[in-house]
C-alpha cells in the first residue's frame, strides 16, 4: 500500500472527538428482527390481515425493493464520492428504454446490460457537469431527469411504435429472466404460512418469499449489497473515494486523484440506477412503459438518506419503502388499514421511549397522534383508496422526517471542489 494510502487510513481510523455512535451487534441485530416480525405477527392477528406476512406479499415486496435499493446504492456510491445525484431518476428512465429496448430483440440478459450501459452514460454525463464543469449537482441532476423523459419519449416515437406489439408509449413483450424456486422448502414454507401461528408462520411467510419465484437478477441485485460495502469500506480503492466525498483538498494532498474518483463513483452510480430501471422494465413488468419509474429514483435517495449513507441502512429502507408499496397490490385497504394499528403501537414505545428520556413535549406528541391512529382504527373497517395509493409516499415522507436528526452525511457533499483548490 503507497504512502498516502497509509496516511488515509490512520487519518479514517483516528478515533472522533466527542466519541461515536456504538455500532450494534449481530445478536441485538437479530433480536431487533425477531421483535419486529413478533410485533407484525401481533397485529396480523389482531386485524385478521392475514395476507400482511404472506409468502406473495414478501415476494411482491422484494420485487418492488430491488429498483429502488439499487437506485438508493448509486446514490451512495455518488454522495461517498461528494457528488449529490438527484438525476438517479433520469438515470433510472435511461435504463428502463435501453433495457427493453435491447431486450425484446436480442434478449433479457442483453438488455440488462444495455441498461447498465444507458445508466452510465447519464451518470457520465452528471459527472462532466458536476465535476470538470462545476454545475450546481442540483441543477445538473434535474437537467438530466428533464433530458431522460424527453428523448426517450421521442426515441420511442420511431423504435417502439413501429415493432410488432409495440407503441409509442409501451415496448414488445421481454422474454422473462429466469426465476429460481426451491421445491421442497417453497412448498414447506407456503403450508407452514398457511396456518397462521403466532411468529412460526409470519417467519415461514417471509422466509418462502426468499425461495420462491426469485429471479436471478434479484439475486445479483441482493448481493451487490455486501459488494458495495466490502468494495467501499474494506479495500484501498473505497477508502480514497469515501476521503474525496469528506475532504477533497486534504485526499488531493496526499496524492489522490479527486477528479478520477468522482468520474468512476458517478458513473458507477449512473449504472446501478439503470440497471434499477433495466429491472422494472425486464423483471417487473415485462415491457417498458413512459412513466414506469413512478418517481423510484427519488424513493431510492430517500432510502440511502434513511440509512446514513450506509449499503445497509440503505437496504433496510428500500425494504420498507417496498414492503408499504406491495401492500397495497395484495390486500389493498385491508392490509393499509391493519399499519394504522402498528404505526399506532409503535408510536406507544416511543412514548416511553421519550417519558424515559424526561422529553415530555414529545411523548405528549406522540401519545396524542398515537390515540387518534388507534381511534382511526377502531372506528373504520377499511381505508379510502386514495390514501392506500398515497401510502409509500407518506411512508416516504415520515421516514425522512423521523430519522433527520441521526443523519450524518459525508463533510464535502455537494460541495464545489477545483482540482488545486488548497494550493
Amino acid at each position: 500500500m503507497s504512502e498516502s494510502t497509509s496516511t488515509v487510513t490512520a487519518a479514517a481510523a483516528a478515533p472522533k472527538k466527542g466519541g461515536g455512535r456504538r455500532r450494534l451487534s449481530l445478536p441485538v441485530i437479530l433480536l431487533i428482527i425477531a421483535g419486529g416480525l413478533a410485533l407484525f405477527s401481533l397485529v396480523r392477528m389482531i386485524s385478521g390481515a392475514n395476507d400482511l406476512t404472506s409468502v406473495g406479499q414478501v415476494s411482491g415486496a422484494l420485487q418492488l425493493a430491488v429498483p429502488i435499493g439499487l437506485a438508493g446504492l448509486g446514490g451512495l456510491w455518488s454522495e461517498r464520492a461528494g457528488v449529490v445525484n438527484i438525476g438517479l431518476e433520469g438515470m433510472m428512465i435511461i435504463g428502463t428504454w435501453f433495457g427493453a429496448w435491447a431486450g425484446y430483440q436480442w434478449g433479457p440478459w442483453t438488455g440488462v446490460l444495455l441498461g447498465i450501459v444507458g445508466g452510465a452514460i447519464g451518470g457520465l454525463l452528471h459527472a462532466l457537469m458536476t465535476v470538470t464543469f462545476n454545475v450546481n449537482h442540483i441543477v445538473s441532476g434535474v437537467a438530466i431527469t428533464i433530458l431522460a423523459t424527453g428523448a426517450t419519449r421521442y426515441l420511442s416515437n420511431f423504435t417502439f411504435a413501429e415493432a410488432p406489439g409495440g407503441s409509442s408509449k409501451q415496448s414488445p413483450r421481454i422474454d422473462r429472466v429466469t426465476d429460481i424456486t426451491i421445491p421442497g422448502l417453497s412448498d414447506g414454507l407456503a403450508d407452514l404460512q398457511a396456518k397462521h401461528w403466532f411468529f412460526v408462520s409470519d417467519l415461514a411467510g417471509v422466509l418462502g418469499g426468499l425461495v420462491t419465484n426469485l429471479s436471478l437478477l434479484t439475486v445479483v441485485a441482493l448481493l451487490l449489497i455486501p459488494g458495495t460495502w466490502w468494495v467501499l469500506w474494506r479495500t484501498g480503492f473505497g477508502l480514497r473515494l469515501r476521503s474525496c466525498g469528506e475532504n477533497p483538498v486534504a485526499a488531493e494532498s496526499l496524492g489522490v486523484n479527486v477528479y478520477k474518483y468522482k468520474y468512476i463513483a458517478v458513473t458507477v452510480s449512473g449504472a446501478l440506477a439503470g440497471l434499477g430501471g433495466a429491472f422494472l422494465a425486464i423483471v417487473s413488468t415485462g415491457i417498458y412503459q413512459e412513466g414506469q419509474t413512478g418517481g423510484r429514483g427519488y424513493i431510492g435517495l430517500a432510502a440511502m438518506i434513511f440509512g446514513n449513507w450506509m449499503p445497509g441502512g440503505m437496504a433496510l429502507g428500500a425494504g420498507l419503502f417496498g414492503f408499504t408499496d406491495s401492500l397495497k397490490l395484495r390486500g389493498g385497504a385491508e392490509n393499509v388499514h391493519a399499519m394504522l394499528l402498528l404505526l399506532a403501537i409503535l408510536l406507544v414505545a416511543l412514548v416511553i421511549w421519550q417519558l424515559y428520556k424526561k422529553k415530555y413535549v414529545a411523548a405528549a406528541i406522540a401519545a396524542a397522534v398515537s390515540a387518534l391512529l388507534f381511534v382511526w382504527y377502531a372506528g373504520t373497517d377499511r381505508l379510502p383508496s386514495q390514501f392506500v395509493d398515497a401510502a409509500p409516499y407518506v411512508t416516504t415522507l415520515l421516514v425522512l422526517a423521523l430519522s433527520a436528526q441521526r443523519l450524518r452525511m459525508p463533510k464535502a457533499d455537494g460541495m464545489p471542489y477545483k482540482r488545486g483548490q488548497g494550493k
